[in-house]
């Protein structure tokens, strides 16, 4: 999935160019080319989709030229996660009733592909019994932006292995979340979702009827020179709903499978903190000709011909790209969609 527009890394993200086409982590590809390159360990590249928004298309081609035009799939416009998903399951289905499909979000950070690989597999395994599989990461901190999986507190869960989901969780607050942590038996949901078409278009007929009805009435049509414009229709059609709401939360034969490897949905500017390198006052700055001076756990990223001295300053983020300059408390980045607005009052180029 890679459609979004990732407004929470602003201003380096941005409508033209969101953040999944973008090497935040300076690694050399964007997140969009780690995550493919990833999956090729799980599925032959031909068996990879992406499915972005249209204006999106160009890019993903740039970016991963050895994928067929007809394996990026285009929305017309944004609904969320679960008509996307209903999407690609169709689609897929019609191709292979038996398939498995691994559903990834573009823009996560994830190291050690051989234990991704092993934590897919075992996730495969539970899917083959008809089971809608989620991957739960094992929580550090007592982050209030992630959703919660909450498992039985009397069993002894290991990294790698499935147990059944009790409850889905919304993102909590401070004192909710660090109840979370202490209790151990909460996950973070990483968003990242395994099933066999056939169980989550079942899924989807049970609890999300009209949903189900718009992208598979017309099942002849996939996989043709029609299929675009029926999507197009059915995303005008449909509701704009996640796959949790609408899933996840409802059904019953939910399973989640603790990840071995390291996570991070790099969903914020501070997301990224304890993944870059940190100066021994613990400011991590990525760009050239930057002078911290009395500063400390700052995150930092202007472009490298920017001279640049910041004084005085604690647990801030300083973001410059293209002209524009985010300075903003890491306590309140999580309220940064809030406050966009307000920069997009005083430009009529912001969005």
């Amino acid at each position: 999935m890679a459609g979004g527009i990732g407004s929470r890394f602003w201003p380096m993200s941005t409508p033209e160019r969101p953040k999944q086409f973008l090497d935040v982590l300076g690694m050399g590809k964007s997140l969009l080319q780690l995550t493919y390159d990833r999956l090729k360990h799980v599925a032959p590249k031909e068996n990879i989709y992406v499915v972005t928004n249209a204006n999106y298309v160009g890019l993903v081609a740039e970016q991963i030229p050895e994928m067929a035009l007809e394996q990026i799939l285009a929305e017309p416009m944004r609904k969320n996660t679960a008509p996307c998903i209903a999407y690609a399951a169709a689609k897929i289905q019609d191709l292979n009733p038996n398939a498995n499909l691994i559903v990834a979000p573009s823009d996560h950070l994830i190291l050690k592909d051989d234990l991704f690989l092993a934590t897919i597999n075992s996730a495969i395994s539970r899917a083959d019994k008809g089971k809608l599989v989620t991957l739960g990461i094992q929580p550090s901190r007592p982050d209030t932006g992630y959703g919660y999986i909450e498992v039985d507190a009397t069993k002894n869960i290991q990294t790698g292995q499935a147990t059944e989901v009790i409850q889905f969780r919304e993102k909590p607050d401070l004192v909710t979340a660090e109840s979370f942590l202490a209790s151990g038996n909460f996950f973070w949901n990483s968003g990242i979702f395994i099933w066999k078409t056939e169980t989550i278009l079942k899924a989807l007929h049970d609890f999300q009827p009209e949903l189900y009805d718009i992208f598979t009435k017309e099942m002849a049509l996939y996989n043709t020179g029609e299929e675009q414009k029926m999507v197009n229709k059915c995303f005008a059609d449909c509701e704009d709903i996640s796959i949790d709401f609408a899933v996840m939360e409802q059904a019953k034969n939910v399973d989640v499978v603790i990840a071995t490897f390291d996570w991070s949905d790099l969903g914020t500017w501070g997301s990224l903190y304890t993944h870059m390198p940190q100066d021994e006052n613990g400011n991590a700055v990525v760009g050239n000709h930057v002078t911290m001076i009395d500063s400390k756990n700052c995150i930092v990223n202007v472009p490298d011909d920017k001279l640049v001295m910041i004084q005085g300053l604690e647990n801030q983020i300083i973001i410059e790209a293209d002209g524009n300059l985010m300075i903003i408390s890491q306590k309140d980045e999580q309220d940064l969609k809030k406050f966009l607005p307000k920069v997009q009052a005083k430009s009529p180029y912001f969005f």
